[in-house]
């Protein structure tokens, strides 16, 4: 069987789930292998053997940690040209999907981008995704060189493949372009009790019904009632009512969710574009004729300030 390289999406070495979802793919498609680059190896090697990695190609090198995405573009790229992978799995988030572009690059080879499903082909592994703003559901193959593949998070639920993985240390000749840019200074990311806007089961939006930032606190409330992520759609982002980096749309964060609840939100296409592959959607609006009911499983007509707080004493009654 051929090997799946699936690119290693770590915390200082705390493996995050869409690897893990990567790894439960990249069995449908042969042998997954862990590409790890950076400080924290000997911690993941057991979560990645876990899931199912027989073998996990190891670049400590600092070069991985100072500069920008290009070395991690020569690590991947090298490992990839030094054998024949029969596909390339990343974690769609903005780092990786320009290190999936910049290896396909590479090696002259086709991509495919947030795909929400993997299978395998005759001729190779076959992808499920949206396209044109979420309107379609396509499938489709790469026809030329190396399948470089990047997939949602929550395309698949992670499933353990008890393996011993072999360790190998690769030592990467870096482009000088691959010290292009230099990290000069981080920021610790603000704590938080709720999870990542892109890996969570779910994941409750609010949009321009909201009316306010000093209002946002009933979708906050629910949220926590159910263990969810906080998202805002554009129009609450732009009106400065929540971060930017909560922004769930087309030009913000793609998310696919178990649930998704839209409070507040119409529905415009550029949002759409950003959640329409959840499992299932809930919208509460208060105009019936909101664009956003065309597309959801369960709709609310109504005032979301009287049916946000019931659905939160709702669901705290059932916990």
């Amino acid at each position: 069987m051929a090997e799946i390289l699936v690119l290693v999406d770590h915390a200082d070495g705390a493996v995050r789930k869409p690897t893990l979802e990567l790894l439960t793919l990249a069995r449908r498609l042969g042998e997954p292998a862990a590409v790890f680059l950076g400080k924290g190896a000997e911690g993941a090697t057991e979560t990645l053997g876990r899931y199912g990695a027989q073998k996990v190609y190891v670049v400590d090198a600092p070069e991985v940690d100072e500069y920008l995405v290009a070395p991690a573009v020569d690590a991947l790229a090298q490992i990839a040209g030094g054998g024949a992978p029969g596909a390339i799995l990343v974690a769609s988030s903005n780092d990786g999907r320009e290190i999936a572009a910049r290896v396909a690059v590479r090696l002259e080879s086709g991509l495919i981008t947030d795909a929400v499903d993997v299978e395998a082909g005759p001729e190779g592994p076959v992808t499920e995704q949206s396209v044109f703003a979420a309107t379609y559901q396509v499938k489709a193959h790469v026809t030329k060189g190396t399948p470089i593949i990047t997939v949602k998070p929550n395309a698949a639920t992670p499933e353990e493949a008890p393996a011993t993985p072999t360790v190998e240390a690769v030592t990467v000749d870096f482009t000088a372009s691959a010290t292009g840019t230099k990290v000069v200074s981080r920021a610790p990311r603000e704590k938080s009790d709720r999870p990542e806007l892109t890996e969570a089961d779910i994941v409750v939006s609010g949009g321009r019904g909201v009316n306010g930032a000093e209002n946002f606190h009933v979708i906050e409330s629910v949220a926590d009632a159910l263990g969810a992520a906080v998202g805002a759609s554009r129009a609450a982002v732009d009106a400065g009512w929540y971060p930017h980096s909560h922004q769930v749309g087309q030009t913000g964060t793609q998310v696919s969710p178990q649930l998704y609840v839209a409070v507040g939100i119409s529905g415009a296409i550029q949002h759409r574009a950003g959640m329409q592959t959840s499992k299932t959607i809930v919208a509460i609006n208060k105009d019936e004729d909101a664009p956003i009911f065309d597309l959801v499983d369960y709709g609310v007509v109504g005032d979301l300030f009287k049916v946000m707080p019931q659905l939160e004493a709702e669901i705290n009654k059932r916990k």
